[in-house]
């Protein structure tokens, strides 16, 4: 259940047409680094399907200050460094050309199918 204080923060991050998959594979890789952090909801990785090239990384938490204590976090970094990385390779370039944090509280809205379960 969402609860009232949920916020939500969105990765706008735009990616050449050729990029995507790549994008979608490093997401993969790290699948699961921000599931046990303190007041993370969840998470889900937007991807375009018209001819945009901006892909959405949706993720939910409790609060801001369950965010900001994820960004801050050893994990956040270790999070988003690739599995070579993490085992001392240099850091691969970035697939991503630009990207925007977006902050949304949600204000409204409905449960779908699923609602009262």
């Amino acid at each position: 259940m969402i609860g009232a204080m949920t916020v939500v923060k969105i990765n706008a991050i735009t990616v050449p047409a050729s990029s995507g998959d790549e994008l979608a594979r490093r997401f993969a890789a790290r699948a699961g680094a921000v599931d046990s952090q303190d007041g993370f909801e969840g998470f889900e990785l937007l991807k375009p399907v018209d001819e945009r090239t901006t892909w959405l990384v949706v993720t939910r938490w409790r609060d801001e200050e369950s965010f900001q204590a994820w960004m801050g976090s050893p994990a956040f970094g270790h999070g988003h460094r690739s599995a070579p990385e993490r085992q001392g390779a240099p850091a691969q370039a970035p697939v991503g050309v630009s990207s925007e944090l977006w902050s949304y509280e949600i204000a409204g809205g409905s449960g779908g199918a699923s609602a009262g379960r």
